[in-house]
């Protein structure tokens, strides 16, 4: 196999090779024949054959053991009599050890006339040799001159395409193709499944070199030639998807540029009836990609667990290691697994690059305004130094507590109201947005490009800020489409009028409804069209999707495009949007904010309960898989039922809704139990099913907290 696979590639090389040099520059002019020391020329009225047929024509050289051969070739489909000839020809003699080959090549000679003919195709076979030998020689009494003709462009494109075709006929099968290990695959499946149930994470590492193999194999191979796509982008691309158009309701989702195609399906389908039938057929829908990325998605998904316990064990960073094909697939790496790779990703990018310490001198009653002061007109390299905070007025030395205290204080003077640049959001009270009135602040959008480098600098810096976004703000910094149902935290009321809206027919709201909506400005109310004479166009069943798409489009992105590009632009200065984008808007805050510390009795003592009872299997169950959960599946949870991770600071008895203190609810669904639970994070409420064991109410919650907490069962 190996030697038919070095012919094969000797073979198209050569053939190659001399396509190029056919359609090379063509020359027209008196032919060469080297034959050893003496040189004749072929004339009009004689063949090339015969002239080959002659013993005298053609000798071995002695000086090397291979075989010199004359090629030459014509500048045009023939000439006109009266046009000087040009004389001389390249000659370039080839050889390939190790092989025989046949090649076909054209000698064109011109007649005494000056009329140029054209004789058959001749083969001239090349010998073994141990050397190369060129066979440089001239006609008596002729005078060799080069042409400098340029290749015809047609010629060129041709020589493209042959070698294209040429590529594709001597591709070689697929290495999972030629291995066909597929009962190797289904037993070690089965050892990881089991190796999943013992409580000793280091039993995993036993096949580890199995679980490379594996990956390895149905990875696939990079394409040749191609360049590998730098984390850092234009600022134009990663601003671009502030241009899109936002998700339309009840219709696929537009697949974004730092998302993979599983999570992208994903997002499809979760809406207010999704059960977990469909979650699960749509999380496995990749059929338009190549079977072998399908079998290693399927194959890691399904191994989870194991999986990441060997990313975390492993000393090799995960873009350089056998797994690097996750990086382009990272819904299966668990959060503390991304963490990492984005840690050693952005040492990698400041590699060799020397860090020095930036002093920043403030006052401590003037963080905020001494702060943008001093660090607004520096490069994004050196605020990527290491902050040396000075305190006017006191004697403390920065061994790293005063930077610390620093971001603490600036990450609270950031919402400042006096600055305008920020406002709660209605559905809790505590997240926060960009408020669409921060023009009223001269400064905003400077203000906005500071902050945006503010909070990437911190987590750049591996600092915790206290900071809370609504989950469309998340999105937007991870360059994620925001949907209609992110509206619900914007503006609860509003939402649930464009829920009816789209549930019902337009006539059912007693009222005409145009292409307008109306914003309001410090108190003052004015209508803005969401497209050219809106205000005239009336909102009908056939383009009330459009009104949808448009209004949340105009109140969740373009009431605020500016301040927008202005908070990003600050933020890729220090972060680029394809690093940060491996995470979701959940993880992003855990990023930001930190994992807090979950008080279960505190939650339990501080709960309501609907159609259950505190002595319920279903509640008792419940109870039992939170405590079972890890820290980040336990903020991740508090994020599904109340759309944020922050923990009031007094306990769960003061968590925040949208109607002042509103304490964590369990409602009994009396669905099927084959559906997922919901959560009304404007309520903190999650609807429950009385699912009939305990697995199936620990699995169906893990499966909501982790894969739909997009979009899914928010009103």
């Amino acid at each position: 196999m190996e030697m038919v696979g070095r012919r094969e590639r000797i073979e198209r090389r050569r053939l190659i090779e001399q396509r190029a040099e056919n359609q090379a520059t063509p020359a027209s002019g008196e032919a060469q024949q080297a034959a050893g020391g003496e040189n004749e020329p072929i004339t009009g009225g004689q063949s090339q054959a015969d002239a080959q047929g002659t013993e005298g024509h053609q000798t071995t050289s002695e000086s090397s053991q291979g075989q010199s051969e004359s090629e030459s070739q014509q500048a045009g489909a023939g000439t006109e009599q009266g046009h000087d000839a040009m004389e001389g020809q390249n000659q370039e003699a080839t050889q390939n050890q190790g092989q025989e080959i046949t090649d076909q090549g054209e000698s064109i000679q011109p007649t005494d006339q000056g009329e140029s003919t054209q004789p058959p195709q001749q083969p001239a076979v090349e010998n073994q040799g141990q050397g190369q030998s060129e066979a440089t020689s001239q006609p008596t009494g002729a005078t060799a001159t080069t042409s400098d003709a340029p290749m015809d462009v047609d010629q060129a494109v041709q020589v493209e395409k042959d070698q294209k075709e040429l590529e594709e006929k001597f591709v070689l099968p697929r290495l999972s193709e030629q291995l066909m290990l597929e009962g190797l695959w289904e037993i070690l499946g089965e050892c990881l499944t089991e190796l999943a149930k013992t409580p000793d994470h280091h039993a995993v590492l036993v096949l580890q070199p199995a679980v490379e193999a594996f990956f390895i194999v149905h990875a696939g191979e990079k394409d040749v030639g191609k360049v590998k796509e730098s984390i850092s982008q234009r600022r134009e691309d990663q601003l671009s998807h502030l241009n899109a158009d936002i998700t339309a309701p009840l219709s696929p989702s537009p697949a974004a540029s730092t998302q993979d195609t599983a999570t992208v399906a994903m997002s499809r389908m979760l809406s207010r009836d999704s059960s977990v039938a469909s979650v699960l057929s749509m999380a496995a829908s990749t059929s338009n990609l190549h079977p072998d990325t399908q079998k290693f998605l399927k194959f890691a998904d399904t191994h989870r667990t194991v999986l990441n316990q060997i990313l975390r064990q492993s000393t090799t960073p995960l873009a350089d290691g056998p797994f690097s094909v996750l990086v382009d697939h990272t819904r299966v790496l668990d959060f503390d697994v991304k963490r990492r790779y984005f840690r050693q990703e952005l040492d990698r990018l400041d590699e060799g690059m020397r860090r020095e310490d930036l002093a920043v001198h403030i006052r401590r009653d003037q963080v905020f305004e001494e702060s943008f002061r001093e660090l607004h007109r520096r490069t994004a390299d050196e605020w990527k130094h290491r902050f040396y905070i000075v305190f006017e007025g006191e004697e403390g030395q920065d061994a790293g507590g005063l930077l610390r205290e620093w971001y603490l204080i600036i990450s609270r003077e950031i919402f400042n109201p006096n600055y305008a640049l920020w406002t709660t959001s209605p559905g809790d009270r505590v997240t926060y947005t960009i408020n669409p009135s921060s023009h009223y602040n001269a400064n905003h959008l400077s203000y906005f490009k500071f902050v945006g480098r503010i909070i990437a600098k911190a987590i750049f810096d591996n600092k915790l800020l206290e900071c809370y976004f609504t989950r469309s703000f998340y999105k937007h910094i991870l360059g994620v489409s925001v949907k209609y149902t992110d509206m619900e935290s914007e503006d609860y009321a509003f939402y649930q009028g464009l829920v009816f809206l789209l549930e019902h027919d337009v006539v059912d709201l007693g009222y005409e409804l145009a292409f307008s909506t109306e914003i309001q400005e410090f108190g003052v109310t004015e209508a803005r069209d969401l497209k050219p004479n809106g205000s005239n166009i009336t909102v009908t069943e056939e383009n009330k999707k459009e009104y949808v798409k448009l209004v949340c489009q105009m109140r969740m992105t373009g009431a605020i495009r500016k301040q927008l590009n202005a908070f990003l632009e600050g933020f890729y200065d220090i972060i680029p949007k394809k690093l940060i984008s491996i995470f979701n808007e959940q993880e992003l805050e855990l990023l930001l904010s930190g994992l807090p510390t979950i008080d279960i009795d505190d939650l339990k003592v501080n709960t309501e309960y609907h159609k259950y009872q505190t002595t319920s299997l279903q509640i008792q169950w419940f109870w039992r898989a939170l405590r079972s959960f890890d820290q980040a599946d336990r903020a991740r949870f508090i994020q599904f039922v109340t759309g944020t991770s922050k923990v009031p600071l007094q306990g769960f008895a003061h968590l925040e809704g949208m109607n002042g203190t509103q304490k964590f609810q369990i409602h009994r669904d009396d669905r099927s139990t084959d559906r997922l639970p919901c959560a009304h994070t404007c309520f903190n409420q999650l609807d429950l099913p009385a699912y009939e064991t305990y697995d199936k109410l620990r699995t169906m919650l893990l499966l909501a907290i982790n894969e739909c907490s997009e979009g899914f069962g928010l009103a």
